[in-house]
């Protein structure tokens, strides 16, 4: 029987774990990660139960095939925020036009450490993304928020695929430089 591995392991380590089938190291990016992926997925979604499948079925990829992550890229809760936000999207484009959404209100079971933790993050991140000229926000919220395709934006916008495409990466730079600085 293997020994669990230690809490303060990096991702790496715990993903190649992972690849061995140790279940616990699982159990470890599960906990890390486990709520920025939810919270992305609920944000777009907007159903909890649809949040919950995406949950799952983004920790489920991670098992079956851990080395999709690459390092070099960036980091694994930006790769997972990611892949959350993707296929949030994708279960949104898959239901019918006919469903109904439901707002209802949900209750907090998260750490308030945490809790707080991820609210002092959200509102850099808000500062920052209320600091940027007005086309960049509103094409990254387009993106990100509603979901929309760079050629959607582009065409409901009437602004070319390229510029488009242009605004978000800028947009994106200006977060990830706020958030390194």
């Amino acid at each position: 029987m293997n020994s669990p591995p230690p809490s303060g392991q990096d991702d790496s380590a715990l993903l190649a774990l992972v690849q061995m089938g140790d279940e616990s190291a699982m159990a470890l990016l599960f906990d890390r990660y486990s709520k920025v992926v939810y919270s992305v997925a609920l944000r777009v979604l907007r159903d909890r139960a649809s949040a919950e499948d995406v949950l799952q079925d983004v920790f489920t990829q991670i098992w079956r095939k851990p080395d999709g992550f690459v390092a070099k890229r960036g980091s694994l809760g930006g790769w997972l925020a990611v892949i959350s936000r993707n296929r949030s999207i994708d279960a949104l484009r898959r239901k019918r036009p006919s469903d109904s959404v439901e707002y209802m209100t949900l209750p907090s079971n998260f750490n308030l450490a945490d809790e707080a933790e991820r609210n002092c993050l959200m509102e850099k991140a808000r500062a920052v993304i209320h600091l940027l000229p007005m086309q960049q926000r509103k094409t990254l919220e387009m993106a990100f928020f509603d979901g929309l395709t760079h050629s959607e934006i582009a065409e409901m916008t009437g602004d070319p695929l390229g510029t488009v495409k242009t605004r978000i990466r800028s947009a994106l730079t200006s977060l990830r430089n706020s958030f390194t600085a």
